[in-house]
């Protein structure tokens, strides 16, 4: 399995940005525009996988490690 490099604030930030990619394709496919809600809706999807299986691939080819910058309660 992969190592989890997506963690805190970052997580976050994809699911929010998930969320407003996915009502945008579908605003995008009301209106006609079926390019436009493809690349929305699949930049939605690859958001929504990367929240929530905490890996990002291109985090990984870079080095980037989110994970130790995780918002945590504990001391």
């Amino acid at each position: 399995m992969e190592t989890k490099n997506v963690g805190g604030r970052d997580r976050t930030l994809r699911a929010v940005l998930a969320v407003v990619l996915a009502i945008a394709a579908l605003v995008a496919f009301n209106q006609g525009n079926r390019a436009g809600g493809a690349l929305a809706g699949v930049g939605a999807i690859g958001l929504a996988i990367n929240a929530l299986t905490c890996f990002c691939g291109l985090n990984a080819a870079l080095g980037i490690d989110t994970t130790s910058n995780a918002d945590s309660s504990e001391p």
